[in-house]
């Protein structure tokens, strides 16, 4: 009998799947390429836009593994990152920090972004 992982469930950002302080490192390190981490609440109309911009990514078939973590809830996950301003993306490849994404909610430029920021080396995690 399987259980079910917070990272089933639907999150703050809608279908994708929600990442919490118990498992968020682990399943990230399970994650084969590259992942991309959306900090939300709700009521944030930001967040919104960039939930709906990934969701699109998504749909197009070339999005990375795409999770979130509500920023209300995963404090601590919020306090680690150091997340000052939502929505807040950040990267993961094969477990590793590899950094913020900054970029605004339009799918071309989240590619964009993403590409760049996946020719640096990783980084030390906050």
């Amino acid at each position: 009998m399987s259980q079910s992982s917070s990272a089933d469930k639907p999150g703050a950002s809608g279908d994708l799947p929600a990442l919490d302080a118990g498992g968020f490192h682990h399943r990230l390190q399970e994650v084969p390429g590259a992942a991309v981490v959306l900090f939300t609440r709700r009521g944030c109309s930001a967040c919104h836009a960039m939930g709906d911009a990934l969701r699109r990514w998504q749909v197009e078939g070339d999005a990375p593994a795409l999770f979130c973590v509500d920023a209300e809830v995963d404090t601590a996950l919020v306090r680690e990152f150091e997340v000052f301003h939502l929505p807040a993306l950040f990267v993961f490849v094969d477990g590793e920090y590899h950094g913020p994404l900054q970029t605004p909610p339009r799918v071309p430029l989240l590619r964009q972004a993403l590409q760049a920021r996946l020719r640096l080396p990783p980084e030390e995690a906050p």
